[in-house]
């Protein structure tokens, strides 16, 4: 059975392109009453952009933190502030940030149109109402959560994503002026997010020509932009790693990520530690498993002088680490990917201990 999935049905790319949000939003501001709920990375606040979000009289504007990865209770949270703001639901919400905000916007909008916590639908397909209209507006890139079905969020169990096509983004505003000033440790953990599931989505079980389309291109800029001439426009690699983002999103779309993105679930949920840098930490210990790909990582890093924290697990109390464990292999589909359907019997307990206990 071929899977009918769900892809974001209008896109806009190009500079300059979020002065259009206003025009964009302005199709669904038709009820009487209707607002407008802007989700804001706080690392934005008081800045340049703040200033040229539309903002109506009546719309509301939280500015969300991310210093720590989306957490159920955060999102909960969030959805009871908008239902405290309003008897009614916004007419539509719009994330603004990198991929945890991209993240939480979706969330957000789906936990508005379904009751109960967000703990109860994370996994797949379990939400059951079409989310609130969505708009993601990424200013990093990488992630591929602007592309994705997937909210990835820390629950008081796991660490899973609320996976459903109801989770796409109705629309995306791709703007690369927007990542311009982002640190360069961020940047490049960031984009590496993207290197990584492409590689990951290329040497599984779950390949296909849809996903070797997208993943092929997408590593390709991903290497124009971290391998390429020094002396490359910062605008043109900007563009770039924007449009290697969202391929890479569109190529796991209709594959799956592997072994590194499961470990590094497991570093997440148990260190606190963001998504792309756990990547980053997991992925070079991962010779056995994509041997060109971690050798062609770490000659990025060195280039871009990243120095990845060590010695993570050092003394790590037992508990800690059966749970570490217990969050990466309860990722069958990511192990599939990797290592086929006996995969249970080669990523044993012990084997990712030994890989954790490298960290």
């Amino acid at each position: 059975m071929y899977r009918n999935f769900k892809v974001v049905p209008n896109i806009i790319f190009g500079r300059g392109s979020f002065n259009q949000l206003d025009d964009i939003i302005s199709q669904q501001r038709v009820a009487e009453g209707s607002y407008i709920l802007f989700l804001v990375d706080d690392v934005f606040k008081g800045s340049d952009l703040e200033k040229r979000i539309p903002v109506k009289e009546k719309d509301l504007v939280l500015w969300i933190n991310v210093d720590d990865e989306p957490k159920t209770v955060y999102i909960d949270e969030l959805t009871q502030k908008a239902r405290d703001y309003s008897s009614i639901n916004p007419c539509g919400v719009i994330g603004i940030g990198g991929g945890s905000s991209l993240d939480i916007g979706k969330a957000v909008s789906l936990m508005l149109a379904n009751p109960g916590s967000s703990t109860e639908y994370q996994g797949w397909d379990l939400i059951k109402n079409p989310a609130v209209y969505h708009v993601g507006i990424p200013t990093l890139s990488g992630t591929g959560a602007e592309a994705s079905r997937t909210a990835i969020l820390t629950g008081p169990e796991k660490k899973l994503g609320i996976n459903s096509d109801f989770t796409v983004f109705d629309q995306i505003v791709l703007d690369p002026e927007l990542v311009a000033g982002a640190p360069a440790d961020q940047r490049f953990y960031t984009g590496m997010d993207c290197y990584i599931h492409c590689v990951e989505s290329l040497q599984g079980t779950y390949l296909n020509a849809f996903s070797r389309a997208y993943g092929d291109k997408a590593l390709d800029l991903c290497r124009e932009v971290f391998l390429g001439d020094d002396s490359e426009a910062d605008l043109e690699a900007d563009d770039k790693l924007m449009m290697a983002s969202f391929f890479g999103g569109m190529s796991i779309a209709y594959s799956q990520v592997g072994a590194c993105h499961a470990l590094s679930y497991g570093l997440s949920f148990v260190l606190g530690l963001h998504h792309g840098i756990g990547c980053c930490i997991a992925f070079d210990y991962l010779d056995d498993f994509y041997p060109e790909g971690v050798n062609e990582f770490r000659i990025m890093a060195e280039r871009h002088n990243i120095e990845l924290p060590r010695n993570l697990t050092s003394g790590m109390d037992d508990e800690k680490m059966e749970k570490m464990i217990t969050v990466a292999l309860g990722l069958d589909p990511l192990w599939e990917n990797c290592l086929g359907p006996d995969w249970k019997n080669i990523m044993t307990r012990e084997r990712t201990k030994e890989l954790y206990m490298k960290m």
